[in-house]
């Protein structure tokens, strides 16, 4: 096996430009092998995109609301010597989700393969529950083959994936689509769906995504779903603070506006107030265009596919509803048109299926005494696809229609008991200087997987290096925080 490509010369202090999930694991990386890293954040909080927001008495994450694998938390912790459990309380979220479904039943998810076969058992009947229990087999299989050849390990070319373990994916199907592999292992439309719709993470259609996408839904249903004490937003408070005790510098409220590059090699970041900071190494955390934009162009940039966006409605409420589980998915009655819809023609979904998580349900202190916070995730276009004007009234125009459709589907006097209300469009998530308007980066289409996708470390740069969604492995937190370890290794070795 090659060994990758990393950062010469000298390497003994870094500059880490974004203290969202991927560069603070990179931070922490890196100080554990001995540098000297400085981080620099616009914001005045860590997190990026799991930030956090305050309002009325209620707090919300902003990002995301479903964890999974935290021993890839426990990783950069570890490499500063610090256990996981000194920062972060866990506790697994059971039912990972509860799956709604248009004819009115409902499946819970369940980490533990025997009480979720017993649960599909139940609901759909034992020919699903076998298809379940192979379907876990399979995707288990995926992971253990894909983690260390293909997402745990940097990458220079297609050349470093010619491994048995390719070999092995390409005789498991992994290749093909996704839809046809879980068709293959499930007949009702309902188990079909919520092994399925993980692939919109990923960018895509089930039904155009390839096989290898199986391994998010073994992640969210089998490997199990985790909710910090604090919320989501504790996980780099952790990160941050983990790597402060340990000698990383990180400055809130200081923006990069360029990064100096001399003779082919970044010499310093400069931020907007016009400091200039020396690094003999940078790690580039925000997202790749973004990022780029701070670099002198060193030739032409690649157009990227981008996945669908979202709107997120952060609602702090009088309501309580007992039906309901901590992350609760709800199917509409259309399936593939909803894909089409919202990746191919650009249009709003006419029967939306929707993430609701109710956080305060784990912990209280999200809200004030007798109330309740929610998040609501509908996917929209993003403004590649269809460049709506969300400002002009579309905003709350379609957040009032996803209130309507919750209350059609359950949620009785949802609007009523609305005490705080808000919404995040394509537009914001632009402010925030994600391209396309979406928080999920580019998608993963076949040619932005793996060696494919954006490289990590920069082509014409020698010592300027990426993280986050937008490079490889790819989106989620789970790759996101492998992704600030692949960094840091460029740079260490």
């Amino acid at each position: 096996m090659a060994h990758p490509r990393t950062v010469p010369g000298r390497t003994g202090h870094v500059v880490v430009v974004g203290a969202g999930l991927g560069g603070l694991a990179a931070a922490l990386h890196l100080a554990g092998a001995g540098r000297r890293v400085t981080v620099l954040e616009r914001a005045p909080i860590p997190g990026g995109r799991a930030g956090r927001l305050a309002v009325g008495g209620y707090t919300f994450d902003t990002g995301p609301t479903v964890l999974t694998m935290p021993e890839l938390i426990a990783e950069p912790l570890a490499a500063v010597g610090e256990d996981l459990k000194d920062w972060l309380r866990l506790r697994p979220v059971d039912p990972a989700y509860r799956a709604w479904f248009p004819d009115g039943s409902s499946l819970d998810v369940i980490a533990d393969p025997d009480r979720m076969a017993a649960e599909i058992e139940n609901v759909c009947g034992r020919r699903e529950a076998e298809g379940y229990r192979r379907f876990v087999a399979y995707a288990r299989r995926l992971w253990e083959l894909e983690r260390t050849d293909f997402i745990d390990r940097n990458v220079d070319g297609p050349r470093d994936l010619l491994t048995l373990n390719l070999v092995r994916l390409l005789g498991m199907g992994a290749f093909g689509r996704l839809q046809n592999r879980v068709d293959r292992y499930f007949a009702d439309p309902r188990t079909r769906r919520v092994f399925s719709f993980q692939a919109m993470y990923a960018g895509l259609a089930p039904h155009r995504a390839l096989a290898i996408y199986a391994v998010i839904a073994y992640l969210d249903s089998v490997a199990g779903v985790f909710y910090p004490e604090g919320g989501i937003h504790a996980v780099p408070r952790a990160l941050a603070g983990a790597a402060e005790r340990h000698g990383v510098e990180i400055r809130y409220g200081t923006e990069a506006a360029r990064v100096d590059v001399r003779n082919g090699r970044a010499t310093a970041v400069v931020t907007t107030a016009g400091e200039r900071i020396p690094a003999d190494a940078v790690v580039l955390n925000p997202d790749i265009p973004a990022a780029l934009a701070l670099l002198p162009a060193t030739g032409r940039r690649r157009r990227l596919r981008y996945s669908p966006s979202c709107v997120v409605l952060h609602v702090g409420s009088r309501q309580a509803y007992t039906r309901t589980a901590h992350h609760n998915i709800h199917f509409g009655r259309a399936w593939r048109r909803t894909f089409d819809q919202v990746i191919r023609r650009g249009e709003l979904m006419s029967d939306p299926s929707l993430l609701v998580t109710n956080p305060s349900r784990a912990d209280p202190a999200a809200a004030p005494a007798g109330r309740q916070t929610y998040y609501v995730l509908a996917p929209v276009p993003n403004l590649v696809t269809a460049p709506y004007a969300w400002r002009d009234g579309l905003a709350d125009r379609y957040a009032d229609e996803l209130v309507a459709t919750l209350e059609q589907r359950g949620y009785t006097g949802f609007g009523e008991a609305v005490e705080e209300r808000i919404v995040v469009t394509p537009d914001d998530w632009a402010a925030d200087g994600l391209a396309a308007g979406t928080p999920f980066a580019a998608a993963h289409t076949f040619g932005q997987t793996g060696p494919f996708r954006s490289p990590n470390l920069h082509p014409a740069i020698e010592n300027v290096v990426f993280a986050g969604s937008g490079t490889q492995p790819g989106v989620g937190v789970p790759m996101v925080l492998i992704s600030g370890k692949l960094a840091a290794h460029r740079i260490t070795g």
